[in-house]
């Protein structure tokens, strides 16, 4: 976690115009340094599954190569030998799982996710990657690792903010007890792939890693759940041991207890706070400005919740509106849009990374929303107007990421 201010955007590959690397990447890497950006947060990099969704993909570590820009570019033997041996936790089963040419596919991604990576690094933007908690049923993990998970279980969550009925998930349970047993060398070989891919990453569902929601694999209401206890403090001191210190931000959404505040607090990972539910009424609210942590990412929202244009819009109450005028006014905020208030406001908060999903700074609405938690069709399938990226949008930005003191480094 850098220790000065700054901010970013947050859009994923397959909402770039096109859906894919390349040109289009680029374009995004410049648009966002004119804006005077430091970070770009994507998704997973996984494949998705059926339904789009890059949470339930069928490899914990392969990379998409639905997402390249250059599927057939030629690979040799010796690139993919070598790939092998430098992926040797994974790549086999991945090899087993997808069939003849999927490591190929792996180094064309490689090769066209560095060169990008280099290209942002070079102009001060780096890049926030995503690490679900659990695996898909039946994907290359599972498949590989069977005694790794327990039987009998599902993942799932209570209800929440996000959803009043709960969530039943499906995913693999893990087996916490027999991992430690094998010094979490699973773990080990995922962060330390996703530290090659990234600059930093979020942990989806932090809170997993005190305890797991589970729900028996013949229930079908979340609610017919119960709470399991996590790895805790074991996991990182192993993770830290294996590799240095970790880059992550903590996902920690949901039902949040003192024990999973104070995990992440005695690791040192900064947390998560949402706007779009800072206006809650209550005095402890975690999400109201006054109490963000500096060690912390302000969102405007997630790919998860509304977009701000939709939660003014329609989903807002009065009293929240009124918050809202108040917050702004007290920082002498009066831009016309609603959108662009709580974008600054989000920029004002004290949190030391400030991520601003794309739509929100476009002021779309629903139409623009990424995920709707408990659906499974109609998700995942937003893409940015290849004319929405003009040079208004980034001078606004840029002056106001000015005026919040986020100004990155590298200019």
């Amino acid at each position: 976690m850098p220790n000065r201010r700054a901010s970013g955007v947050l859009l994923h590959v397959t909402s770039l115009p096109g859906g894919r690397l390349g040109d289009a990447a680029y374009r995004f890497v410049d648009w966002l340094v004119a804006a005077r950006q430091s970070w770009w947060q994507v998704l997973p990099l996984n494949p998705p599954d059926a339904h789009g969704s890059p949470y339930s993909s069928p490899s914990a570590f392969a990379a998409w190569p639905g997402l390249l820009a250059d599927p057939d570019a030629a690979v040799t033997r010796r690139e993919i030998d070598r790939f092998r041996s430098d992926n040797a936790d994974w790549a086999d089963a991945w090899e087993d799982y997808a069939g003849a040419g999927a490591l190929a596919g792996q180094v064309r991604f490689e090769r066209e996710w560095s060169a990008l990576r280099h290209y942002a690094a070079a102009r001060g933007v780096r890049i926030i990657g995503d690490l679900p908690l659990f695996v898909a049923p039946d994907s290359a993990d599972h498949l590989q690792h069977p005694e790794l998970f327990r039987t009998g279980v599902v993942a799932g969550v209570p209800p929440d903010k996000l959803n009043a009925d709960g969530q039943r998930w499906g995913n693999p349970v893990y087996d916490w007890s027999a991992m430690r047993h094998n010094g979490y060398a699973w773990w080990v070989a995922r962060l330390r792939r996703v530290s090659a891919l990234y600059d930093l990453v979020r942990i989806d569902h932090f809170r997993g890693f005190v305890a797991g929601w589970e729900i028996p694999v013949t229930a079908t209401r979340p609610t017919a759940g119960h709470w399991h206890r996590g790895p805790g403090h074991a996991l990182f001191d192993a993770l830290r041991a294996q590799l240095g210190p970790l880059p992550v931000i903590a996902e920690d959404l949901g039902r949040i207890t003192p024990a999973v505040v104070r995990l992440r607090n005695d690791l040192g990972f900064p947390g998560m706070v949402v706007l779009l539910w800072a206006f809650a009424r209550g005095p402890h609210n975690p999400y109201a400005l006054a109490h963000h942590p500096v060690n912390s990412v302000v969102y405007t929202g997630t790919h998860d919740t509304p977009t701000m244009a939709e939660w003014w819009a329609t989903l807002a109450t009065d009293a929240e509106r009124a918050d809202v005028g108040r917050e702004t006014a007290l920082r002498g905020i009066s831009d016309p849009e609603p959108h662009w208030r709580l974008v600054r406001l989000a920029l004002a908060s004290r949190a030391r990374i400030a991520i601003l999903p794309m739509q929100d700074l476009l002021g779309l609405g629903a139409e623009a929303r990424m995920n709707r938690p408990g659906t499974e069709s109609g998700n995942w399938r937003w893409q940015l107007d290849p004319d929405a990226l003009g040079p208004e949008v980034s001078e606004r930005l840029r002056m106001v990421t000015e005026t919040a003191g986020r100004v990155p480094a590298i200019i």
